[in-house]
């Protein structure tokens, strides 16, 4: 399972931002949530999915505007689980916990822990999503504009309508972006994550004859 441990930047110094980090979550992505997100502590949420593809959402939506440091551990959870992911436990709450205190320290604030491996382990996998994370960073917020027109289902025609600019400036506004670039990443980066899962859990399986 993949669970998120998530902590608000510089909250000493800035408005509570968890209720509403919560209810974005929810409300974006809570049909895939295994568990609902849940404030752990003052400044600090959890959530819990089985699904690598809302897992990785989850982390871009988040890492996207800066406020908060994102850990993503991946492991086994004990069962039967509690109705709270703030009673739950197992090696993938070992892992968000170290991982997002590695990300308080990490260039985009996003960090990965995995308790096993897969074809590539918890680092590998972390340093490809890294990548698609600084592809990110960069991006203008002119670039930002046309992308989420697009994914609101607008052709790229429509979008230059709605901004008032010509369908060639929506292109190079694209490619400055490298739009293209993230959308042809994130399924491999799906598919990489739903096998590390997959090696988490076959790593806590005894081999035969083991006591």
């Amino acid at each position: 399972m993949f669970v998120l441990t998530v902590d608000q930047v510089d909250s000493r110094n800035a408005e509570d931002r968890v209720r509403s980090a919560i209810d974005i979550v929810t409300d974006q992505f809570g049909e895939e949530l295994v568990l609902p997100p849940e404030r752990s502590a003052g400044d600090e949420f959890q959530t819990l999915t089985r699904d690598a593809h809302t897992a990785l959402a989850v982390v871009l939506a988040l890492t996207r505007r800066g406020h908060w440091s994102v850990g993503l551990g991946v492991g086994p959870v004990r069962e039967p689980l509690p109705e709270s992911v703030r009673e739950a436990t197992g090696p993938a709450f070992v892992a968000a916990r170290s991982a997002v205190e590695q990300a308080k320290k990490a260039p985009h604030r996003f960090w990965l822990v995995a308790d096993g491996r897969g074809l590539l382990d918890g680092e590998g996998v972390r340093a490809l999503l890294e990548l698609v994370l600084a592809v990110r960073a960069r991006r203008s917020d002119e670039g930002w504009e046309v992308i989420d027109l697009l994914r609101d289902g607008r052709t790229q025609a429509a979008a230059a309508e709605v901004l008032g600019i010509s369908p060639q400036a929506v292109s190079l506004r694209l490619s400055a972006a490298q739009w293209r670039l993230e959308e042809a990443a994130l399924p491999a980066l799906v598919l990489l994550l739903e096998d590390l899962d997959r090696g988490v859990v076959r790593s806590t399986i005894p081999s035969p004859g083991a006591p």
